[in-house]
């Protein structure tokens, strides 16, 4: 089986649980293990919270996300400037001690595949991350 959602969002810290909670109901349903729900929950928060602090030119943001029954495909798209640089900074590898990009270190360590493009022919960035369903 494969689900798609395509979720618009308001940049503001109401949206990142909703978000959270209607990927993970998915995945329940497509009985994926509780250890890897919360592994997405947690790097999907850490991309939502790094949109809803840094993208100001937006006032919502996308969430797309697949499920095959194998993996898990995660995109978090913002309208805000290009080359942000919490974005840049943290996809360099920023140090442990940095103030910022701690998020995308925690979404590259309970996911694989951890990208951060800047969207082709718009502002803004697109946080990618994917994860393997199976336990």
């Amino acid at each position: 089986m494969k689900v798609v959602l395509e979720m618009t969002l308001p940049r503001d810290a109401g949206s990142a649980p909703l978000a959270r909670h209607t990927l993970d109901a998915s995945l329940r349903g497509l009985g994926v293990a509780s250890e890897v729900r919360a592994d997405i929950a947690l790097a999907l928060g850490e991309a939502c919270a790094n949109v809803i602090q840094h993208a100001e030119a937006s006032r919502e943001y996308e969430v797309r996300a697949r499920m095959d029954g194998l993996r898990c495909v995660v995109d978090v798209i913002d309208g805000g400037r290009d080359g942000a640089p919490d974005v840049a900074g943290a996809a360099a590898g920023a140090p442990l001690t940095a103030e910022h990009g701690r998020g995308l270190q925690l979404i590259r360590s309970f996911t694989e595949e951890l990208r951060i493009m800047d969207r082709r022919h718009k502002n803004g960035a697109i946080v990618h991350f994917e994860k393997s369903l199976a336990g």
